[in-house]
């Protein structure tokens, strides 16, 4: 979907249409969730603090999210997709792989049916949609930007290859800011130069995952779209209006994101043995820490004790934190309990970001 967000609102609210719209809170902490079109040009961006997005956009509307509104749109595009095939992969609320190699309406393009898609989507929401049509995965991602908005974009088994060599790395998808930067320390600009190197090279400079970008160079990807993709983690973040200082102070703030996922894992008879502590402070900076047991964590209480372990070390800070998140991993849908192991002797313990 195209700046699905802000499109809804836009939809729903004809004064915000063809204006700088932002999605989120426009208080001295708040963040932009999504923007629409017209806000983007002045490069306003999702995930950008408010006052920074506001300093690059004077007229900018803000608008409080309405996330129960989004899902009931997104359950009518989803509802179009099934029409077509069962194989569906969301990502978001907003963007899903489909497989249409065997679909519903026995339609032998691809192309054709994404045509289709985007003209019931526009009939029946009054928004827009953008979609890429490969033969697989990663182009098929990749195609999608391309046209944005309101666009669709074909990549062939021909054009493959030669697309890919002429992409810079950094609209890899999947490929972020950190490894961008040293894939060009490197000499690894475009696909092309990504493609120049061997798999040893790549395995050395960027372990398990070097196979994974050997293949995307010559624009290889065997991922299947799953129906019923396995969830990897459960968790809850928020953002303070105040800094806080003291360890008290976030401890406090971390039991209602921690109750948050413990009620998500007793809903759904879901156990993890990894907690990650996630912690952004004023200057932006951004920390996690994690730690895996041998066993599932079984109680909240449990859960609680692990994040404080996670915590403890921060302190004392020197700058405030102004974002806290809880995230439970490694999980193992099995409602069975079984019997924990010691707390304090994990298997592994992860620190990600400076020491304290």
């Amino acid at each position: 979907m195209d700046a699905f967000y802000a499109s809804v609102e836009q939809r729903d609210d004809p004064e915000l249409r063809g204006k700088p719209v932002a999605v989120g809170g426009s208080r001295e902490r708040g963040v932009v969730a999504a923007a629409s079109y017209e806000a983007r040009r002045f490069g306003v961006r999702s995930a950008m603090p408010s006052v920074t997005a506001k300093r690059k956009c004077p007229d900018l509307i803000f608008v409080k999210p309405r996330f129960d509104v989004y899902k009931a749109v997104s359950q009518q595009i989803r509802a179009i997709f099934a029409e077509y095939t069962s194989l569906i992969e969301p990502l978001s609320l907003d963007e899903a792989y489909l497989d249409v190699t065997e679909n519903r309406k026995a339609i032998p393009s691809a192309t054709q049916i994404a045509e289709e898609i985007r003209a019931k989507i526009r009939a029946e929401t009054g928004l827009t949609a953008s979609a890429g049509v490969s033969y697989n995965k990663f182009l098929a991602k990749m195609a999608s930007d391309e046209r944005k908005p309101d666009g669709l974009f074909v990549i062939t088994p021909k054009k493959g290859p030669a697309f890919v060599e002429a992409l810079p790395v950094g609209k890899f998808h999947g490929i972020g800011p950190v490894t961008r930067a040293k894939m060009e320390s490197l000499g690894i600009l475009y696909g092309a130069d990504l493609k120049g190197q061997t798999l040893l090279f790549l395995q050395e400079h960027f372990g398990k995952v070097g196979p994974y970008y050997y293949s995307l160079a010559r624009g290889i990807d065997e991922r299947p779209v799953c129906a019923d993709r396995v969830r990897k983690s459960i968790g809850a973040e928020t953002t303070f209006n105040v800094d806080l200082f003291s360890a008290e102070e976030a401890l406090a703030s971390l039991e209602p994101l921690i109750g948050k996922v413990w009620s998500y894992c007793e809903n759904s008879a879901i156990r993890g043995r990894t907690a990650t502590l996630k912690a952004k402070f004023a200057d932006f900076q951004q920390i996690t820490r994690s730690r895996t047991l041998e066993a599932p964590v079984e109680s909240q209480a449990m859960l609680e004790e692990v994040v404080a372990v996670l915590l403890e070390p921060l302190f004392p800070v020197s700058k405030g934190i102004r974002l806290l998140g809880v995230t439970l991993s490694s999980l193992d849908s099995d409602s069975e309990p079984q019997i924990a192991r010691q707390l304090r002797l994990p298997l592994s313990i992860e620190l990600n970001g400076p020491k304290f």
